[in-house]
């Protein structure tokens, strides 16, 4: 029997994507809603509710709308949107971090999917906290170069369209009131006592991600060079298929380029810099391993079947 899968807002960009990685596979029944029935909340219930797992892929106040129209305890949901990411009762959708966490996707009725820039940054940050190398008191900074495509329809619109303004030419630094909606849940899921200041960048290309953390070696616990803290993650993510640590010095050239990892699923980890200053740069997809992938991904844990089907390693 087939898996019945309903996607509630997959005219989105994740959406979209989520939906085209279900074209080749045998094992899915997509439920689809009438183009005129998109916002009709009783189309909607029905469809949530005779589906065996429904993607929200939504603002959030409709997200959240969308699960208290759950009435058949078989549901189980995947949330790509911000809405649950930090609530409780809601596994948190990177199965990398730890068997913990792997085992509450695997077993769970409602996962919340990781936000782009958080993936990159908790990928980072989440080992050092959780081996005691990195004080939950840190004041830590990051950096992250993303594609328009991370924007949405509009932000996408913008960028393709004839004449648009010479503005979009140079990459562009936004969130500049450090309210981003990723900072909850950096915080939250590393175990940090403060949000960190957080400076996102878009670039003049379609999709991909670099999310890097600057380090000050004399504040770290028992790790006093660069390689000692590439060892400590190559431990950490030993074994996954989805993160890769890459060998130290593998940036060759001194540059890493946002859209490096554009159209694969997984998520690279690279360590430079020297005892008194390092950089931890994650490079990935911010619509693979940011969004639809790490969607993908967490359905196949639910589902049971091989982790990486559909996707792209």
């Amino acid at each position: 029997m087939k898996t019945k899968i309903f996607i509630d807002g997959s005219e989105g960009t994740t959406g979209l994507r989520i939906y085209e990685r279900f074209q080749n596979r045998d094992d899915i029944e997509l439920l689809t809603i009438s183009p005129e029935l998109r916002k009709d909340p009783q189309e909607r219930r029905r469809l949530i509710n005779s589906s065996d797992f429904t993607f929200l892929c939504l603002p959030d106040a409709a997200a959240r709308e969308a699960v208290a129209m759950i009435e058949n305890d078989h549901v189980r949901i995947i949330d790509p949107s911000t809405a649950h990411r930090t609530e409780p009762g809601w596994a948190y959708g990177f199965p990398e971090l730890s068997p913990a966490h792997r085992a509450a996707i695997e077993t769970g009725g409602r996962v919340a999917v990781p936000g782009c820039h958080a993936t990159g940054f908790i990928s980072l940050v989440y080992p050092l906290v959780a081996h005691g190398v990195l004080p939950a008191d840190y004041p830590v900074s990051s950096f992250s170069l993303t594609g328009y495509s991370g924007g949405g329809k509009k932000m996408i619109a913008d960028y393709e369209s004839d004449g648009r303004s010479c503005e979009l030419d140079a990459p562009r630094e936004y969130a500049l009131s450090q309210q981003h909606k990723h900072l909850k849940e950096m915080k939250a899921i590393c175990g940090l006592e403060r949000a960190p200041l957080f400076s996102p960048i878009v670039a003049d290309y379609y999709s991909g991600m670099l999310v890097s953390v600057p380090l000050y070696g004399e504040l770290l616990h028992g790790v006093n060079t660069p390689e000692q803290l590439h060892e400590l993650l190559c431990e950490h993510y030993a074994g996954q298929k989805f993160v890769r640590v890459m060998p130290f010095g593998a940036e060759g050239s001194g540059m890493l380029s946002g859209n490096r990892r554009s159209g694969w699923d997984g998520l690279e980890i690279f360590v430079s810099g020297n005892p008194e200053r390092m950089i931890l740069s994650a490079s990935f997809d911010n619509l693979g391993k940011g969004a639809s992938g790490a969607a993908i991904q967490c359905l196949n844990l639910m589902m049971g079947c091989e982790e990486s089907r559909g996707l792209q390693l």
